[in-house]
């Protein structure tokens, strides 16, 4: 059996609010609590559709920012190969 290591880039976001964002139209916010190969784990998390909503998704990460998450989810489970970026919540850029 291969021994898994998880990135060296994301093992310091362990227990972060952080935003990842997905190749389709969702994009998920709340505390990442564990990663493997295939999945990011996140607790008390926003995993919000863009197809039901106004907003763009840069907007709405930032009102996110500014006002709080929404959280509709206990916990989620994200595919690793579906994620575009991870960022830290406390990085998002105020303007």
């Amino acid at each position: 059996m291969v021994s898994w290591t998880p990135s060296s880039f994301l093992t310091p976001l362990v227990g972060e609010l952080v935003v990842v964002d997905l190749k389709s139209s969702f994009v998920c916010l709340g505390t990442l609590v564990a990663c493997d190969e295939q999945y990011l784990e996140l607790k008390d998390a926003d995993f919000h559709d863009f197809r039901d909503s106004p907003a763009t998704r840069e907007i709405y990460v930032y009102d996110s920012a500014r006002f709080g998450i929404r959280r509709n989810r206990s916990r989620v489970l994200v595919r690793q190969d579906e994620v575009v970026a991870v960022t830290r919540f406390s990085d998002i850029a105020a303007s």
